[in-house]
């Protein structure tokens, strides 16, 4: 059960990782914020990114925000990940 549950949190993690990194992605390359998948993925990682964006200014025109939230993504899926352990 406790190695279903850890396969499970990081794929979950891994999948919101890749999400915010296309989301960064998305300035560089050409797309409209109106396409679905731009929308979509604008939609799921707005939550984290947001917030942060707050506390994290753009320096010389660059956003951090999206490093910054992986960073933290993947200190808590070592934290979870750690406790489920712990509990199992």
């Amino acid at each position: 059960m406790a190695f279903f549950l850890l396969r499970l949190i990081n794929l979950m993690f891994t999948l919101y990782s890749f999400a915010i990194i296309a989301r960064a992605l998305l300035s560089w390359v050409r797309i409209s914020y109106y396409h679905p998948v731009a929308r979509f993925l604008i939609r799921i990682t707005e939550p984290i990114l947001a917030p942060l964006r707050r506390y994290i200014p753009p320096v010389a025109g660059v956003d951090f925000t999206p490093m910054v939230a992986l960073v933290i993504l993947w200190i808590a899926e070592w934290l979870l990940q750690a406790l489920i352990v712990a509990l199992f």
